[in-house]
């Protein structure tokens, strides 16, 4: 499967993963995770860590089940 953009109404292929946690909400090593393309990647950061939810921002791994 082929990871897809979370921002809203964005089909794009994601290319970074947004990985965050709502401290209120929950424990320290929790980590959900949005995905972005290039194109949002900027605006979904913004909105997390304008809450201080954003944790990390890294490379959407490959699958090692889809061809290059």
């Amino acid at each position: 499967m082929i990871p897809v953009c979370s921002a809203k109404g964005c089909r794009a292929t994601a290319i970074w993963a947004l990985r965050w946690n709502n401290p209120r909400l929950h424990d320290a090593q929790r980590r959900k995770t949005w995905l972005a393309c290039a194109d949002h990647r900027q605006s979904l950061g913004d909105f997390l860590g304008a809450r201080g939810f954003l944790r990390e921002v890294a490379p959407v791994d490959p699958s090692p089940t889809l061809e290059p």
